[in-house]
């Protein structure tokens, strides 16, 4: 259920009130419009220079997800597929016309979900740095999941995640409260596979050379909507029927993908724009 109150707050963001929460997003730029996904323990500020790239070619909107940034945290968990809902929620909420829909890690799931679940809303998707199963990371990153709770949060204090938490969640108190619902959220068993092979829209797989999967998990997904199956011949001919396409980027991490100018390069080219 969604409302049309949205409210301003003292600095460049709102509120809509969506689903039950209170959801804060910022406005960036203008044009066509992009709506940009932060990953886990994160805000829509941690895209750093990104976000000015992109708004340079893009109205954005930037909001951050339940229980993060600005965002206070309600009594449900966290999981991608509510949080699709609370975006195409927004999405109604703010009239946006087939926004294009950009999530990096949790986010990326997020973003992931909303054009599977919603595609007549979305023009094109794109999914950085977001596995589809969680047997796809590597075993020792598994085991680091494995200890996220609300025990961490005293050795997570001199950590930039929690300092951002701190310094702009409305909140700071809730902080072992939103490590022990990520962590619940890891810990559980997945496969989306069948989300990904339904996808309608257009679609970009992006993720770094040393992301926290091995590259050939993207490259299965991007088997998955029909690409790396043939070659793709003279005209594109051979290329996947959806438009879907697969972007690895070389140098970078699952930790600063999200800040590269890499990564806003291969979104506005895959988006049909031409970064000056």
């Amino acid at each position: 259920m969604t409302t049309d109150s949205t409210t301003d707050t003292k600095g460049a963001g709102k509120y809509a009130e969506v689903n039950g929460l209170n959801l804060y997003y910022e406005t960036h730029g203008a044009g066509r419009p992009l709506i940009l996904l932060h990953g886990g323990l994160m805000s829509s500020e941690t895209f750093g220079p990104v976000l000015p790239l992109l708004s340079e070619h893009h109205q954005v909107i930037a909001p951050d997800l339940q229980g993060h940034g600005r965002t206070a945290d309600i009594d449900r968990p966290i999981d991608v597929r509510l949080m699709a809902d609370d975006i195409a929620a927004l999405i109604d909420q703010l009239g946006l016309e087939k926004p294009d829909v950009v999530g990096y890690s949790l986010g990326g799931g997020v973003a992931l979900h909303t054009a599977a679940k919603y595609p007549a809303k979305i023009r094109r998707l794109v999914a950085a740095s977001a596995n589809i199963r969680p047997d796809a990371i590597y075993a020792e990153m598994r085991a680091q999941q494995g200890q996220v709770n609300a025990a961490a949060a005293e050795f997570m204090k001199d950590t930039p995640m929690y300092q951002l938490y701190n310094r702009v969640a409305p909140r700071p108190e809730d902080f072992p409260k939103l490590l022990d619902k990520i962590g619940a959220s890891m810990a559980k068993d997945f496969d989306f596979a069948d989300e990904v092979r339904g996808l309608q829209v257009p679609t970009l797989i992006v993720a770094a050379d040393a992301d926290m999967a091995p590259p050939s998990h993207y490259v299965e997904v991007f088997k998955l909507l029909g690409g790396g199956l043939r070659d793709g011949g003279w005209m594109g001919e051979g290329r996947p029927a959806g438009g879907h396409a697969l972007a690895i980027l070389p140098g970078l991490t699952h930790y600063n993908i999200g800040v590269s100018p890499l990564f806003a390069a291969v979104i506005l080219a895959f988006l049909g724009d031409h970064p000056s």
